[in-house]
């Protein structure tokens, strides 16, 4: 059985209005364009290597050490087994960055993101010198303290 409208209240008519209205607009949308391999191939998969155990050193006035957990990305995951290779060397080179740093200004979010940016370059230059290539894209801290 048909209800006829003077039988509805005026919340369902709205409802049923907006209701009509939503369905209507998302059949007129335009369908999303198809995806070509040339676009799959520039989104390529994000991949991390984490550097353990965590780094922890000294560093200078207002603190006495820095103890950090980092992840480096890069895009292509033949590059992971290069990182890793090279592992030793590039902690090697964040002990130095971090033995030369204010621990004072580590406290900071600042100060942080400084050093982030630092150390990004250092093992950037490192992977350079010994694989050829920086492969290291961007490097993440997980956790970070200084004392």
């Amino acid at each position: 059985m048909l209800l006829k409208s003077t039988e509805w209240d005026n919340g369902k008519i709205m409802h049923v209005s907006i209701y009509s209205l939503l369905v209507g607009a998302l059949l007129l949308m335009p369908a999303p364009a198809p995806v070509s391999a040339a676009d799959e191939g520039e989104r390529k998969v994000l991949h991390y290597y984490e550097l353990k155990p965590s780094v922890v050193a000294n560093v200078k006035n207002g603190a006495q050490y820095m103890r950090a957990d980092i992840q480096l990305m890069t895009r292509d995951a033949q590059h992971l087994q290069e990182i890793g290779h090279h592992a030793p060397a590039l902690r090697h080179e964040l002990f130095l960055l971090i033995s030369d740093q204010e621990g004072s200004a580590l406290k900071g979010l600042q100060g942080k993101e400084t050093f982030r940016q630092d150390a990004l370059k250092a093992l950037q230059q490192v992977m350079l010198q010994l694989a050829g290539n920086e492969m290291v894209e961007d490097l993440y801290f997980t956790s970070f303290f200084v004392q």
